[in-house]
């Protein structure tokens, strides 16, 4: 199956659902459109479940797609790639930051390997096997000076996303958040946004995980070498093309997930950089995903509002974050949680015999 076959198997919005909430909210007896991007997010997940009465998130998952990248080699990062490893092992063990915050947030943890450079390790009693080992390459080439990956190894790695929420609706879960691990990926991330918006590699470049002023220069040298690259050997609207060029296999995944998102008609959110990155690529390649995915927070990354902007995306939270994994995407899951349960359990002003407010606009 390619990805137009994919394209056929999503439907809009349901805007009756849609509709429904709006009345909902405006019954709820509180001054009306009080909680601003919450109740917009309410009812977009009532137009993507289709739910017309009571709205059910109660059952939510993360998949952190993990991948290495061979641009590493271009001393555009503070450690090597064997720290993606080192980082994928401790989220079998739930020690790692956003495993101890999806602990605490009730989210099961579901960790991916979509292109680590090294042998299938996962412990299958701790991570389902149904999602964990999902390798189409050990690691994406040097981007500066080749493809990231093939254009087939790229569908793959996007058709692996989708397949995985389908797995996961299968299981029950009704919300994912996506999630990453790649030493690198913020750089394939700069080079992807820098091509597709025609952006300023200065601008959206960012110190990633940390650099040293010679290692940031580097690293906007790089991005930007490789933009150029792309620019020469894409179309602007060869999106299949221009992520294989300079992408990374879990962008791609990512990709994935918000497409499945769409197709299995379960809410996505995308976390910062690097998964709005990804929510970008996905409307482009499959515009018609766009309604389907929300946002979480605002990526203390350069190019972090950009891109949250760039996708349409509402965000939620600005913390200053920009640690990656899914942090952001797993913090507003609380927030989503707690818009639900006043949509479906607060009294109305009928409820309570008062009248209720006046919508002027």
């Amino acid at each position: 199956m390619n990805i137009d076959d994919y394209k056929k198997k999503i439907f809009p919005l349901d805007y009756s659902a849609v509709e429904i909430s709006k009345k909902r909210w405006n019954s709820i007896a509180k001054p009306l459109k009080s909680l601003g991007k919450l109740e917009t997010a309410v009812s977009r997940l009532a137009g993507i479940t289709g739910s017309k009465g009571s709205i059910d998130i109660s059952k939510p998952a993360l998949l952190i797609m993990c991948a290495d990248h061979g641009v590493v080699k271009e001393g555009v990062t503070q450690t090597d790639s064997a720290v993606t490893k080192i980082v994928t092992d401790s989220f079998q063990y739930a020690d790692t930051t956003v495993t101890v915050m999806a602990k605490s947030a009730g989210v099961d943890v579901f960790p991916v390997d979509v292109g680590m450079n090294c042998e299938d390790y996962f412990n299958t009693e701790l991570v389902p096997f149904c999602v964990a080992g999902r390798k189409i390459r050990r690691g994406t080439g040097n981007i500066v000076i080749e493809n990231a990956m093939t254009r087939d190894e790229c569908v793959s790695a996007v058709i692996t996303g989708v397949n995985a929420v389908g797995e996961l609706k299968e299981k029950g879960y009704n919300l994912i958040a996506t999630g990453e691990m790649g030493i690198g990926n913020t750089t394939a991330s700069s080079a992807l946004c820098g091509a597709v918006l025609d952006i300023n590699p200065d601008i959206v470049t960012g110190k990633g995980a940390g650099l040293s002023k010679e290692g940031f220069e580097r690293k906007k040298q790089v991005v930007s070498r490789v933009i150029e690259r792309v620019r020469k050997e894409y179309e602007e609207d060869d999106f299949i093309g221009i992520l294989s060029a300079c992408g990374g296999l879990e962008i791609a995944a990512i990709c994935g997930i918000f497409i499945g998102g769409a197709i299995y008609r379960v809410p996505c959110i995308a976390d910062g950089f690097i998964s709005c990155c990804s929510a970008l690529l996905a409307e482009r390649i499959v515009p018609q995903c766009a309604d389907f995915i929300l946002g979480s927070h605002v990526s203390a990354e350069p190019a972090g509002k950009i891109l949250a902007e760039a996708a349409g995306l509402d965000t939620y939270l600005d913390c200053g974050m920009c640690l990656g994994e899914g942090t952001g995407a797993v913090a507003a899951i609380p927030l989503l949680k707690m818009a639900v349960d006043v949509y479906n359990k607060m009294s109305t002003f009928d409820d309570f015999k008062m009248e209720s407010y006046v919508d002027f606009e």
